[in-house]
C-alpha cells in the first residue's frame, strides 16, 4: 500500500519546484507624508540594479540644517535604492541621474538642493552592497516627472557607461 501511495504521489501531474530562496525578512516602513510609495519592478543598468521606492513632486522649497531652499519652479524627490551586482566594487555617482519630465527635457540632479539635504555624491558600492538615499531635481511648475534615466558606475566591460536605463515612473 505505501508503495502505490509513493506511486500516485510521483504522478500527480504537477512540475517539481525548486524550493524556495531564503530572503532577508526587511520591516516595512512608512512613506513620508508628501511622498507616494512607488511598486515598481528593479532594472538594471550595468552591474548597478535601480529599485525607486517613492516619489514626492510639487515641493516648493526644502528646508536644511542651516537653510531654507525655495525651488525656481519645484522640486521633485525620488526615493532610490541601489545595490552593485557585479563582481566588483563601483564608483557611483549619484550626480549622473537624470529626470525626464512629460515635455521630454532632461533634468540633471540638483547639486544644491542634494548637498542642503545632506544626499550622498559619489560613493563606492560593492558587491551586494545596498543604499538607499534621495535624489532631488528643480522642474518647471507645470512638468511632470515620468522616467528616472538611471546611470550605474563604470564595469569592467563598459569604462564609460554613457548609456542610462529609463525607469518609467507610473
Amino acid at each position: 500500500m505505501a508503495a502505490v501511495s509513493v506511486l500516485v504521489a510521483g504522478c500527480s501531474g504537477e512540475p517539481e519546484r525548486p524550493p524556495a530562496k531564503p530572503v532577508y525578512d526587511l520591516p516595512a516602513r512608512e512613506v513620508r507624508p508628501d511622498e507616494t510609495a512607488l511598486h515598481l519592478p528593479s532594472a538594471l543598468n550595468g552591474e548597478t540594479e535601480f529599485s525607486v521606492i517613492g516619489l514626492a513632486a510639487g515641493l516648493p522649497s526644502l528646508t536644511g540644517s542651516h537653510t531654507e531652499f525655495e525651488a525656481k519652479g519645484q522640486f521633485v524627490r525620488l526615493r532610490l535604492v541601489v545595490t552593485g551586482k557585479g563582481l566588483s566594487g563601483i564608483l557611483f555617482d549619484t550626480r549622473r541621474q537624470q529626470l525626464v519630465t512629460d515635455s521630454g527635457a532632461v533634468i540633471a540632479v540638483d547639486n544644491q538642493a542634494m548637498t542642503i539635504k545632506r544626499q550622498p555624491d559619489k560613493f563606492d558600492l560593492g558587491r551586494g552592497v545596498r543604499v538607499e538615499f534621495d535624489l532631488y531635481f528643480d522642474l518647471p511648475k507645470e512638468a511632470k516627472p515620468l522616467v528616472l534615466r538611471a546611470f550605474g558606475g563604470p564595469t569592467l566591460t563598459d569604462m564609460k557607461n554613457l548609456t542610462g536605463t529609463d525607469i518609467k515612473l507610473g
